[in-house]
């Protein structure tokens, strides 16, 4: 069973591939899109599911993704109208002639190369006076070995904010996902996936399946649970810095 199978019966129950309930997430789009009727880009938006949500509360908003995922945009096409466009192509190396108002990477920074070049590819998109919606990971306490191994490095909140500052951005908005939101995300999808292979016992990939979610729930239990945070962002450009 490949990984991109794995992750979208993972997320089952939680499509939005973050540590957010719906109240963070809709006040997170409220913050990136107070208009209403801008023209936002997802840059690794998997199956669309920021974007998703965004059009079915805007009806003057208008939409792009990027992905390497065929299958993920394939999910998100199934589910999209018009008003949103979709490219098969990593997103790091995305062009584009347009600008947008809205520029979404949340999750995503592994496929940049961390937190400050996902910004540096957003402001390649970004129209004058618009924001940067982002999410990331950071240490909440100090992390294990086993847990960098892991995870990676990374910092702890107040130093992943002043990087983002000193880069010349200027946050209007942000939220810490709670131990609720954060747990609720673990429980979901290795309980999603556990329940899957013991659904399909007799099924290709069930065992497999069984197995990672076992993985999966230990290693967040034992590894990284008392120690990872998560964090989102909107930001503006800083007056002076474009």
């Amino acid at each position: 069973m490949n990984r991109e199978r794995i992750s979208r019966i993972a997320h089952t129950d939680h499509p939005i591939k973050a540590p957010l309930d719906d109240t963070s997430v809709d006040r997170l789009l409220a913050a990136a899109l107070p208009r209403g009727d801008e023209r936002v880009l997802d840059l690794g938006c998997g199956t669309g599911e920021w974007l998703l949500r965004a059009l079915a509360a805007r009806p003057g908003l208008r939409a792009e993704g990027v992905d390497i995922s065929e299958d993920a945009l394939r999910q998100a096409r199934r589910a999209a109208d018009d008003r949103l466009v979709l490219h098969h192509q990593d997103a790091a190396g995305f062009a584009s002639a347009d600008r947008f108002d809205s520029v979404i990477s949340v999750g995503a920074t592994h496929a940049f190369g961390g937190l400050l070049p996902t910004l540096a590819a957003a402001r390649r998109h970004l129209a004058p006076g618009g924001r940067v919606l982002i999410g990331d990971g950071f240490w909440e306490r100090s992390p294990s070995p086993e847990a960098v191994e892991m995870l990676g490095e990374g910092t702890d909140l107040a130093t992943t904010v002043d990087r983002v500052v000193a880069d010349g951005w200027t946050p209007v908005h942000g939220h810490v996902s709670t131990r609720h939101e954060l747990d609720a995300y673990e429980w979901s999808c290795w309980g999603s996936l556990a329940s899957w292979a013991l659904d399909h016992l007799a099924g290709t990939g069930s065992t497999e399946a069984l197995a990672m979610a076992n993985l999966r729930r230990t290693e967040w239990l034992h590894v990284y649970r008392d120690s990872w945070g998560f964090v989102s962002l909107v930001l503006a450009r800083t007056p002076g810095e474009d």
